[in-house]
């Protein structure tokens, strides 16, 4: 496995969130955790995780995703039981 999903896990649950987080790397992270991303109404986008579901939007005029968005993922990511430290327990990381 790379590191570059824990990294990027890590990433998101760093506070203040980083401004640095490029929305392909977003959806190969979901991808990697067993997710599906459908599309959806206009920039959003369906996501189902371990059983919860929740929208993300694309972010607008570029790639790059906001701290908003990234605050917004992190949340979901939680509420769907990903965490840093059970992502770690998992894949043997830390």
């Amino acid at each position: 496995m790379s590191h570059k999903h824990r990294n990027l896990l890590a990433a998101i649950y760093h506070d203040p969130p980083n401004s640095n987080i490029h929305w392909r790397e977003v959806e190969s992270l979901l991808s990697h955790l067993g997710a599906t991303v459908e599309p959806s109404q206009g920039a959003r986008f369906r996501v189902l995780l371990n059983k919860a579901e929740f929208y993300l939007h694309h972010p607008h005029g570029g790639n790059v995703c906001s701290k908003q968005d990234i605050k917004h993922l992190r949340e979901c990511l939680a509420g769907a039981g990903v965490t840093l430290s059970l992502y770690d327990e998992a894949h043997g990381g830390g």
